[in-house]
C-alpha cells in the first residue's frame, strides 16, 4: 500500500532493466494426445522445430520457446525507465503454419494509477513513482524451471542497480488444454497444456508489482499485473469510515484505494500496423408465451478513434489488415477482459477500453511524460477526438478496489488484475487438434 502525502521510500536499492535473453532450447519432443480405448495415452512423436526466421534482435534480447504441441512463440525484449518490462515484435507459429504470425509490435504498461478514498493521495506510478527504477532482483524459487537474466539499465538513479538479475522466462503447467470424450467407451481425446511465462517485479513504496505476460500453445496471450509487498504501516489511520480494521481490535483501519492499470498494445497482425477494429454488440428479445427469447449480434467497425465501455455481450477484435486462415477468414485478435471494478473519479478512468490513433509520444495513459508539444493533452481520454483510425493502439484499463483484510499482513497475498488476447480465426482449426480429428473441419458430412 502507498502511504498517504509523501511517498515512502521503502524500496531498499532501486534497480532497473534493458537487455533480453534467449528462453532454453526449442524443438524438443512434444506430446501429441490421441483417441485410446480405455485410457487416455499421450503418444511421444518427435516435433520438428518451425523454421526460425532472420532475428530481430540479438540473442541477448530475444525469447523463444517451443510449447507441447509444437506451438513456436518468439520475441525481443527491452527495459524502459519509467514503463520497466517491454516486449517487442511478437510471433505466433502454431504447428502447420510454415512461416510465424506477427501479433504485436510492442506490448508494455501504460500507466498504474493509484487513488486513495480519503482523498489525500492519488499515485501515477509509472511516471511519477519510480516505478521503472524499482525492479527487484529474483532468488532461484522464484522462478521454477526456468532462468533468471541479468537486466540493465543505464539510466538507474543508483549507479550500483545498473544491473539486476530480474527477468524471469520460464514455462508452467496450466491443466488442461482441452478434453474431448470419444466416440466408444472410454476413449478420450485430451492434452495438459504449459505456457511460456515472462515477468519482472517492481517495487513502488511498500507494494511490489508482478508484470506478467503468459503465451499459450492455442495463441492466446495473458497479461496480468499482480499486487503483492506489504500494507504501509504509515496508512493504518482512516478512521473516517473509509478504511477497514486491521490488527487487534479497531484501532488500526487500513486506508481503501483503487489501481487502475492500463496496458498499451500496438498490434501488427500479419506484419502490418494497419489493423481494423470492430465492436460486436448481442441483443436478446424475448418472445410470447415463454419461448426462448432470441439473440441478434450486430457488428459495428470503428474507424475513428474509440473511448469504448464495455457492456454485457458486447466485445471488441483487432482485425488483420492484410491476412487470412486457410478457411479464407479474416485473422483478428479479441480482447477478453478480466474482473474490473471501473473508477469514475478522474475522466480518464471512466472507460475500459480506448483506440487511438498511433502517436509516437503518447505512451502513459495518464500523467504522460513524452513531449508532445507544449499544449498536448496529457491524458488518453482527452487523445479520442475523433481522429481515423489507420494505425491503432489499444489501451485496457483494468481496475481493482483494495479494501484491505486481515489477511493481507503480512507478507499480503498477490491480487491479480488482467486480460486476455484471444486468436479469433488465426488458423483454420484449433492448433492443438491432434492428428486423428485434423479432419473434421466444418460441418460433419455422411462419410468422414
Amino acid at each position: 500500500m502507498h502511504v498517504n502525502g509523501l511517498r515512502r521510500a521503502g524500496t531498499g536499492v532501486l534497480a532497473a532493466l534493458a537487455l533480453a535473453v534467449p528462453l532454453g532450447a526449442a524443438g524438443t519432443a512434444s506430446a501429441v494426445p490421441q483417441a485410446t480405448g480405455r485410457a487416455p495415452v499421450a503418444l511421444k512423436v518427435a516435433q520438428k522445430a518451425p523454421a526460425a526466421p532472420a532475428p530481430d534482435c540479438s540473442a541477448a534480447y530475444r525469447i523463444e520457446q517451443t510449447l507441447t504441441g509444437g506451438t513456436t512463440w518468439r520475441m525481443c525484449w527491452h527495459y524502459e525507465s519509467e514503463a520497466g518490462l517491454v516486449l517487442d515484435k511478437i510471433s505466433y507459429q502454431p504447428r502447420g503454419e510454415a512461416t510465424p504470425i506477427q501479433v504485436l509490435t510492442s506490448a508494455k504498461l501504460g500507466q498504474i494509477h493509484v487513488p486513495y478514498d480519503d482523498g489525500k493521495a492519488e499515485y501515477d506510478d509509472l511516471t511519477g513513482a519510480g516505478f521503472g527504477q524499482g525492479l527487484q532482483g529474483m532468488v532461484p524459487g522464484e522462478c521454477p524451471g526456468g532462468s533468471i537474466k541479468t537486466v540493465k539499465n543505464p539510466d538507474a538513479w543508483d549507479p550500483s542497480q545498473r544491473e539486476v538479475k530480474g527477468l524471469c522466462a520460464t514455462t508452467r503447467a496450466r491443466g488442461h488444454a482441452y478434453r474431448m470424450a470419444g466416440d466408444t467407451s472410454g476413449q478420450v481425446w485430451q492434452a495438459q497444456a504449459k505456457d511460456l511465462l515472462v515477468y519482472a517485479v517492481n517495487k513502488v513504496g511498500w507494494y511490489e508489482y508482478i508484470t506478467e505476460w503468459r503465451f499459450q500453445a492455442d495463441g492466446t496471450i495473458q497479461a496480468n499485473v499482480g499486487a503483492t509487498g506489504s500494507l504501509s504501516p504509515g496508512d493504518y489511520d482512516a478512521g473516517d469510515g473509509r478504511g477497514w480494521p486491521i490488527g487487534k481490535g479497531a484501532k488500526g483501519y487500513a486506508t481503501s484505494h483503487s489501481h487502475n492499470i492500463f496496458w498499451r498494445l500496438n498490434f501488427s497482425i500479419d506484419g502490418s500496423p494497419n489493423g481494423r477494429v470492430e465492436q460486436y454488440d448481442s441483443v436478446l428479445t424475448p418472445q410470447a408465451n415463454g419461448s426462448t427469447p432470441k439473440i441478434k449480434t450486430t457488428r459495428t467497425k470503428i474507424t475513428k478513434e474509440l473511448a469504448g465501455d464495455a457492456r454485457s455481450m458486447r466485445w471488441w477484435r483487432m482485425v488483420s489488415a492484410t491476412g487470412k486462415n486457410k478457411d479464407g477468414h479474416e485473422r483478428s485478435y479479441e480482447f477478453v477482459p478480466g474482473a474490473t471494478v471501473k473508477y469514475a473519479g478522474r475522466p480518464f478512468t471512466k472507460h475500459d477500453i480506448y483506440f487511438t490513433e498511433y502517436n509516437a509520444c503518447e505512451q502513459f495513459a495518464s500523467s504522460n511524460l513524452r513531449n508532445c508539444g507544449p499544449d498536448a493533452p496529457r491524458n488518453v481520454d482527452q487523445w479520442v477526438n475523433g481522429q481515423k483510425l489507420k494505425h491503432p493502439i489499444a489501451w485496457v484499463n483494468i481496475g481493482f478496489h483494495h479494501i484491505a483484510r486481515d489477511e493481507d499482513q503480512q507478507p499480503m497475498p498477490v491480487h491479480w488484475q488482467g486480460f486476455q488476447l484471444v486468436p479469433r480465426d488465426v488458423t483454420a482449426m484449433s492448433p492443438l487438434t491432434p492428428p486423428g480429428l485434423a479432419d473434421q473441419n466444418g460441418p460433419l458430412t455422411a462419410g468422414r
